[in-house]
């Protein structure tokens, strides 16, 4: 049987080791690991103040079940519990691959039932709007910007890929580039040739900046990017183009998607492009595409 954890240790080096572990074994985004880190810091809290115990290898599975039920009861919603759910699952999984504990309290966990909403997306004129009539400033970050937001919305690679992007891993001759992504797993995208100016453009800069770093895209100092502040500048450019509330990395990805499904593209397709192991993950995306063929059909049909 292995050692007895206390739960005392979940801002200790159990958890530390669980985070480390999927941040760089599982390559799970910084966003990701601090909200487990978060879910299980309020686990802990739990089960101390309403069953008076913080042992990690007595906790059972109604004690687990009654956490669920009292986030149930705080009316927090159904994705957000299920967040929690792969949280303290993909711990106490990992306790039982360290053979910390024997039992896992989590087996007999399943998600609740979570209402789809069809994720968001940016419209087709506003993009064009983007890259057509937006002006970018010249010189080295003008260009690096123009390129990030092109690259987003042209390859739908998420913020950690981009970030993580390399020089070595972009081949201009094949029109391609690979990115390391979730699960340690790399992944071929191709480049349109709309976006070869683009990339020529920013190199150049990026040679005029004496730029020496490994990675792909950096800051004037050669500093790889940081998740924040290529999260403003995207939320800074879309702002100028759109109204919706939410302007990030993630909605051109979802508008990558939405768009290559709206104009024919074959899911399967799709699903390789953003890397999804699943193509339940991808089908998300036919939602938007059945709405605008209920719109273009509305417009179209004389019995509409």
């Amino acid at each position: 049987m292995g050692e007895s954890i206390t739960f005392t240790l979940v801002q200790n080096k159990l958890v530390d080791f669980f985070l480390e572990n999927i941040q760089y074994e599982r390559r799970l985004s910084p966003h990701t690991v601090l909200a487990y880190k978060t879910d299980l810091k309020q686990f802990e809290i739990f089960l101390s103040q309403e069953f008076e115990t913080v042992d990690c290898s007595l906790a059972t599975f109604p004690e687990v079940r009654a956490w669920i039920v009292d986030l149930s009861d705080k009316k927090i919603a159904a994705r957000s519990i299920n967040r929690k759910i792969a949280s303290i699952k993909a711990f106490f999984s990992y306790l039982i691959k360290q053979k910390k504990i024997d039992t896992d309290p989590t087996l007999k966990l399943k998600a609740l039932k979570a209402k789809t909403r069809p994720p968001e997306f940016v419209e087709e004129r506003a993009i064009v709007n983007l890259f057509d009539e937006i002006d970018f400033p010249e010189g080295f970050e003008g260009s690096r910007d123009r390129l990030i937001l092109t690259l987003f919305y042209c390859s739908g690679i998420r913020l950690a890929e981009l970030i993580g992007l390399k020089l070595n891993e972009v081949d201009l001759l094949e029109s391609k580039f690979k990115v390391l992504g979730k699960r340690n797993k790399y992944r071929v995208i191709p480049l349109p040739n709309s976006i070869s100016p683009f990339i020529q453009d920013y190199l150049e800069e990026r040679s005029k900046q004496n730029i020496v770093s490994e990675y792909f895209f950096t800051k004037p100092d050669s500093e790889q990017l940081y998740p924040v502040l290529v999260q403003r500048t995207v939320k800074k450019y879309l702002s100028l183009v759109t109204s919706q509330k939410k302007n990030s990395p993630h909605i051109l990805r979802h508008t990558y998607a939405t768009h290559l499904l709206n104009n024919g593209a074959d899911l399967n397709a799709i699903k390789d492009l953003l890397g999804h192991s699943s193509l339940s993950a991808t089908q998300i995306y036919t939602h938007n595409s059945i709405e605008k063929l209920k719109e273009v059909h509305k417009k179209a049909h004389p019995k509409s």
